[in-house]
């Protein structure tokens, strides 16, 4: 399995940036993963939102076609740790597509590129800065193939 993590702009909390180093290694202990941080629109006031979802959706789009994307956003389907290493391993075993899960900037996603994913996440109900939802992302999906792999991991 081939996973993708796509975001604009690089991770700036060098405490979640160590945390996204961390998950990132261990999940290619079970897969092929790669960190895809676009570029993020800069100077722009909040006023100009669509603007901005717009210009990170260019830089976004580049790196989806071929793959399984999956979108993360407040209103996608939400799972349970297991529901999510079923899920993920289903994607192995019938696609050999790449799984690209795509985080938006501070202001979410274009819609664009929400009607464009195969399928829309939610980690929670509740909302998390871009950044921590990274982090909880790579967490959930390492989890994920530790469950996959009959491996331990501590609760």
């Amino acid at each position: 399995m081939r996973l993708i993590f796509l975001w604009p702009g690089k991770t700036k909390s060098p405490e979640l940036r160590g945390l996204q180093d961390f998950f990132a290694a261990r999940i290619r202990g079970f897969a092929a993963c790669e960190i895809i941080a676009t570029r993020e629109a800069r100077g722009l006031e909040e006023k100009f939102a669509d603007k901005i979802k717009d210009l990170e959706a260019r830089g976004l789009e580049k790196h989806l076609d071929g793959a399984y994307v999956i979108s993360l956003e407040d209103r996608g389907k939400e799972m349970t740790s297991h529901e999510f290493a079923s899920f993920l391993h289903g994607r192995e075993r019938d696609s050999g597509k790449p799984v690209a899960f795509v985080v938006g900037g501070f202001l979410g996603l274009a819609d664009r590129i929400v009607e464009k994913a195969d399928m829309r996440l939610s980690l929670s109900r509740m909302t998390f800065s871009h950044e921590l939802a990274r982090i909880l992302l790579l967490e959930q999906v390492y989890r994920a193939l530790t469950i996959i792999g009959g491996r331990q991991y501590a609760k």
